[in-house]
Formats: structure tokens, sequence, C-alpha cells
């Protein structure tokens, strides 16, 4: 049996003796430590925690809208107003058609919103899409449909060419106004252009076809202009 001397059990009633004061202080530090964040505190604290604010719920679609990519809403319902109709149906004047050098009669675009604010009013008509951008390696289409007076009137694929990606935004908007031009034939406007009759008798009165070399190529070919223009540019040499 192991013997305690004296300086051993002096060693032992001191670690004991401190054993014993230490527990109460560990046991008011947890104790402090459970109590430091009162009632009150809490519960301020977890009502400060839930009152941040919320994003809001989106608003539902207004009552009487219409979804133009899908509506055939008020097609066909009624006849616009005479006065309207006579704006639409006006004749051309000479000096607004234009030729292209292949002998395609147009009318700038711009021309067909002038005849659509006036008829309707500006913010009274627009284009709403029908259909997503096609883009595809060289040409970019798009579906549109003409709104009037908040009528359908036409639906047309408007289409542009392009050689370079960097040019897709620029054909993007001249698809826009190419289903304008389409759209705008079921109102009439400009309707001569598509009269075999007409487009004869104004390219004799007021246009001549000419030859002219391609100046980098150096190749010939007939070429149309109005006989009130100047002889054609770059890239041509009449």
């Amino acid at each position: 049996m192991l013997r305690l001397t004296p300086a051993l059990r002096a060693s032992s009633r001191n670690f004991a003796v401190a054993r014993v004061l230490a527990q109460p202080a560990r046991v008011a530090a947890v104790r402090f430590n459970s109590t430091t964040a009162p009632v009150n505190d809490l519960k301020a604290t977890t009502v400060e925690t839930h009152t941040s604010p919320l994003p809001e719920p989106l608003s539902p679609p207004e009552s009487g809208t219409t979804d133009w990519s899908k509506s055939y809403a008020g097609l066909s319902e009624q006849a616009f107003s005479k006065e309207i109709a006579d704006v639409l149906l006006a004749p051309l004047e000479s000096n607004d058609i234009e030729i292209k050098p292949d002998g395609l009669l147009y009318l700038p675009e711009i021309k067909y919103r002038r005849v659509l604010n006036k008829a309707f009013g500006p913010g009274a008509w627009g284009l709403a899409p029908r259909s997503e951008t096609n883009v595809g390696p060289k040409i970019v289409s798009r579906e549109y449909a003409l709104v009037c007076h908040g009528r359908l009137v036409a639906i047309a694929r408007g289409e542009q060419e392009y050689f370079d990606p960097s040019g897709i935004p620029t054909a993007t908007e001249a698809c826009k106004s190419n289903a304008l031009m389409r759209c705008s034939k079921d109102l009439g406007i400009a309707s001569e252009l598509w009269d075999p009759r007409f487009i004869r008798e104004f390219k004799a009165k007021y246009c001549v076809e000419v030859f002219a070399e391609h100046i980098p190529t150096k190749k010939k070919k007939k070429l149309w202009r109005r006989k009130d223009q100047p002889k054609l540019s770059y890239p041509y040499q009449e």
C-alpha cells in the first residue's frame, strides 16, 4: 500500500480545495453567459430581424390589356372613318417615289410612318412583335402586327440581309421597317407600287435606264435612276 508523505498530503489537500473553489466560478460563468441576453432584448432582436423590407410582388396584368403577340382583336371589326381612309388611300406624289438601280420602285419607310401619323395620329398606331427575332447566317427576320386605334390591322414578317455580325442591330431595325411596309399594303398605302401598269408608266415618264460600269470589276450593266437625279456615283460610273 502506497503511503503518502506529509508533503504529498498537503499538496493533495490544496489541489482539492482549488477544484472546489473553481467550480462556483465556472457555474457562475455559465449562468452569466446564459442570462446575458434578457428575454425582452431577445424579443426586440427577433422583431427587428423580421421587419426588414421584402421585395414587392409583381403586379398582375391590368384588366382589359391585349397580348398582341397572339391576339387578333379588332381584325375586320369595322371600317375606319372616311377621313382616315382618305389619308390612307391618297395617291402618291411622284416626288416621293424612288427607284433602285435594279428598277424596283419603292417608298422610303419614313413616308409610311408619316402617312400613318397623319391618318391615326402619333401614338395611336404601333408595331407589335409576334415572334422572336430570327437571326440566320445572312438574314434577320421577325413577324410584326400593325395595330391602329387598338385594333389589329395586318400581320407581316419583315426581313433584312446583313454581311457582318456587327451589322445585326442595324439589320434588326431595317427588318422592322420592312414589316411596316408590308403591313401598310393592307391599308392601301402606296398600293400603286404593286400595280404593274402604274410601274411601267412611272418608269417611262420619270426614270431612265443607263449603261454603267462597275469601277472595281470593270463590268458593265444596265441600271435605273430617276431622270431628275444626278448620274450614278461610285462604285458605278455612267
